[in-house]
């Protein structure tokens, strides 16, 4: 990243090859049931912690040791990846997503990646944080779709990534700056 060039970012954490699977599973099934949704890459799935938006190479450059020591304070975790829904709760959805209940370590790590966000400049976030994997954006006008449960079990929780994404025509394009091992194990 060159010094004046602005990126996308975003700070997330990966999801292991076995949930993403799972994940898979589960759009498939849901395809039938709901209709004109853009549906996200399964291959592709994250917990996003902290969108940044455009972001300066001084910025990226700023956040990231603060990102690297959070990432050292939490071990590797669980979390329980569960319940449909969409955003917003009234009206036509826009995002339909899969819920995930996060032990505290985990909203610890969040809290801290917010704050080095404001810490390297980037405006606090207005939205409270809640916790879910986006399966699907709608373009247009729907109606609420008929969701069915889901429980996809428990998602290892094992590495912070920084990621730089870049919009396509064919879906947002994720690529790693960083990719940070919870507690600090390699």
């Amino acid at each position: 990243m060159s010094g004046s060039e602005t990126i996308r970012a975003f700070v997330a954490l990966e999801l292991g090859a076995e949930m993403r699977r799972a994940v898979a599973e589960l759009v498939d099934a849901l395809r039938p049931r709901v209709s004109r949704a853009r549906w996200v890459r399964s291959e592709i799935a994250h917990l996003t912690l902290r969108f940044l938006g455009p972001s300066s190479a001084e910025q990226i450059e700023t956040l990231r040791p603060a990102l690297a020591e959070a990432a050292r304070a939490c071990g590797p975790t669980e979390a329980s990846v569960a319940g449909l829904g969409t955003f917003p709760e009234h009206g036509s959805p826009r995002v339909l997503w899969l819920g995930m209940a996060l032990p505290r370590p985990i909203l610890a790590l969040q809290a801290a990646c917010e704050d080095a966000a404001v810490a390297a400049g980037f405006p606090p976030e207005a939205r409270p944080f809640r916790p879910h994997l986006t399966l699907a954006r709608f373009r247009q006008r729907v109606p609420r779709p008929d969701l069915p449960p889901a429980d996809l079990g428990t998602a290892r929780l094992e590495t912070l990534v920084l990621f730089r994404s870049d919009l396509r025509p064919g879906g947002a394009v994720y690529s790693a700056l960083d990719r940070l091992a919870l507690g600090g194990a390699e």
